[in-house]
C-alpha cells in the first residue's frame, strides 16, 4: 500500500511538471517564431506595396521641352546675292501718302539690316524694281490692309510676286487709310523686305 502511494504521488508530480514546461513553451515570447515563410514574406508584401505607391503616385517624368530650332544661317553664295542686289521701290500705288511715308521708311531700314542696297528712282544700276499695290478693307474695327508686290528685273520682265495682308486695330480715325496705324504699314514693310531676301537667296527662280 505504501509503495503504491508512493507510485501515485510520483506520477501526479511528473504530470504536473509536463504541463509547466508546455505552459512555459507557449506563454515565452521567445518561443512563438512564425514560420520562415511568413517572417519573409512581410517586407516583400510592403516593399512591392510601396513600389506600387510609388508607380501610382509619382507624377510621369515631364520631358523638357525642345529647344526651338535656329534660322539657318545664309550661306556665302546668299550672302553674296544679297550684297549684288541693287533694289528700286517704285511710287506705291492705291496708299495714301500719310500712310507710305512710315512704309518706305521701314523698307529702307530692314533691307539695310538685310544687307540690301535700295536705290533711287532715277538709279540706272538697280538690278530689280519692286511696284507695291495697296488697298485696305474695314470691317467692325478693324482694318485689314491688302498689298500685292510684282518684283520685275530692269527690263520690265515680271519675277516674282510677293502678296499678303495684315489687319490693323483701328485708330479712331474712321475707316480707310486714315484707321490704318503705322505699326501696321511698317509690319508689311519687315515681311516684304524677309520674303524678298528669301526668294533671293533661294535662287530668284519664279
Amino acid at each position: 500500500m505504501r509503495r503504491s502511494r508512493v507510485t501515485t504521488v510520483s506520477l501526479l508530480a511528473a504530470l504536473l511538471l509536463a504541463a509547466c514546461t508546455n505552459a512555459k513553451d507557449v506563454l515565452d515570447p521567445s518561443a512563438v517564431k512564425p514560420p520562415a515563410s511568413s517572417a519573409q514574406a512581410l517586407p516583400a508584401t510592403q516593399a512591392t506595396s510601396a513600389a506600387t505607391s510609388q508607380t501610382t503616385t509619382s507624377p510621369a517624368p515631364i520631358a523638357a521641352p525642345a529647344a526651338p530650332a535656329a534660322s539657318a544661317p545664309a550661306t556665302p553664295a546668299q550672302i553674296a546675292a544679297l550684297a549684288r542686289t541693287r533694289l528700286q521701290v517704285a511710287p506705291i500705288v492705291g496708299a495714301s501718302v500719310e500712310a507710305a511715308a512710315p512704309l518706305t521708311a521701314e523698307l529702307q531700314t530692314r533691307a539695310k539690316q538685310r544687307g540690301l542696297t535700295l536705290v533711287g528712282s532715277t538709279d540706272q544700276t538697280a538690278t530689280h524694281v519692286l511696284k507695291g499695290y495697296f488697298s485696305t478693307m474695314t470691317e467692325g474695327k478693324d482694318t485689314t490692309v491688302i498689298y500685292v508686290w510684282d518684283i520685275y528685273d530692269p527690263s520690265g520682265n515680271r519675277l516674282h510676286r510677293i502678296n499678303g495682308q495684315q489687319k490693323s486695330p483701328s485708330t479712331g480715325s474712321g475707316e480707310g487709310w486714315p484707321a490704318v496705324a503705322p505699326a501696321t504699314m511698317q509690319a508689311i514693310a519687315d515681311q516684304t523686305i524677309d520674303q524678298f531676301a528669301a526668294w533671293l537667296g533661294s535662287g530668284g527662280a519664279g
